[in-house]
């Protein structure tokens, strides 16, 4: 067959093949491998130092415009977790990165780079405001110490963050003590916002709030996250409230991940004993979503001296043998992680019965 072409000749109407390069999936803005803290406690001058284990081996990623929400009861390591996170305190095992860089091992110079990348917003908007200081120069003080930014810009910049949470011009120039709690809360979330962080650590940012206002922050919170593509570590005890903000939610006891799964799997039929126990302690206006009644019995473990076996197992209401002698490992099934070697029976519990409040 003739082409009609010289040889060495393109034809005009080919078109170059360019080979098509599959994306590269995006860095998470956090991502936690295997970390862990361990504080060694002294016990004066006869008695061997006591070794207390208040986060023991955790692993998770946040992608940008995602929410983690970290559940458990007081002395579970949800706070301890949020010091390493936001770099307050170095882990004793384990990595993180913060946006792909080695936050771990990181120098001086760039742990100063790393902490401008994430901020964090405090439980109590009555004690984390300085009451000596007007609430524009509460603003600026990030700019101040990481910027170059005049005074001028500093307050311009200052004066649009105030409008950007919901507050007016006129506030910059005010005390704290002049505002509301949620006001106060507001200022907060602004003043974390200073430096445009990737990750924002709420440590229970809306449990010293009224029920009305918590709405209000929560929305503040999810409009900002949608505006600003932000991640958040948010630490809470409220699974009505962690059901409103998060995307995937981590259950924490003693220290260990009992269970970790997307929002919507985890609410509407949990894994874990403590996770059921936990929702069926959330209170529910709804008739039709009533859980069955899990009463757990006795205290939470001390931390000096676990558990041999499953850290729950002392409270647990459905422990074996197994469970006392044999910690299990966190596994996947059914489309997330789970601590329980008897996960499987609760598979076949109805939905229906574990059913999250509307």
């Amino acid at each position: 067959m003739t082409t009609g072409l010289t040889a060495g000749a393109t034809p005009r109407s080919a078109v170059p093949v360019v080979p098509v390069v599959p994306a590269m999936p995006a860095v998470p803005v956090v991502e936690a491998v295997d970390l862990a803290q361990t504080y060694v406690l002294k016990r004066g001058l006869l008695r061997p130092p006591a070794r207390l284990q208040a986060v023991g081996g955790v692993s998770f990623a946040i992608a940008a415009g995602r929410t983690l929400a970290v559940v458990g009861e007081s002395g579970c390591g949800k706070s301890t977790l949020a010091r390493m996170v936001t770099l307050i305190e170095a882990p004793t095992r384990g990595e993180l990165r913060l946006q792909g860089a080695d936050a771990v091992h990181a120098n001086a110079a760039q742990r100063r780079e790393l902490r401008r990348q994430v901020q964090l917003v405090f439980q109590n908007p009555y004690g984390s405001l300085n009451p000596r200081k007007k609430i524009g120069s509460i603003l600026q003080a990030p700019l101040v110490i990481n910027t170059t930014l005049n005074a001028a810009e500093r307050e311009e910049q200052a004066r649009a963050m105030l409008a950007r949470v919901g507050l007016r011009p006129e506030h910059h120039d005010r005390y704290p003590h002049m505002f509301s709690g949620g006001q106060r809360q507001r200022i907060a979330i602004a003043r974390a916002l200073m430096l445009r962080p990737a990750l924002v650590v709420a440590d229970e940012p809306v449990s010293a709030l009224d029920v009305s206002v918590q709405a209000q922050v929560l929305n503040l919170l999810a409009d900002l996250q949608q505006e600003l593509g932000l991640a958040y570590l948010f630490i809470s005890h409220d699974l009505g409230v962690v059901r409103h903000i998060a995307h995937d939610v981590m259950v924490m006891y003693l220290g260990l991940v009992m269970e970790s799964a997307p929002r919507e799997a985890l609410f509407a039929q949990p894994l874990h004993p403590y996770t059921r126990a936990l929702l069926a302690a959330t209170p529910s206006v709804d008739s039709g979503a009533r859980r069955e009644r899990i009463v757990l019995s006795g205290e939470l473990p001390s931390p000096l001296n676990p558990p041999a076996g499953c850290v729950f197992s002392t409270r647990c209401p459905h422990v074996v043998e197994r469970c006392r002698a044999e910690r299990p490992a966190l596994r996947n099934l059914a489309g997330r992680q789970v601590s329980c070697h008897l996960a499987e029976q609760f598979l076949q519990t109805p939905a229906a019965a574990t059913a999250a409040p509307a």
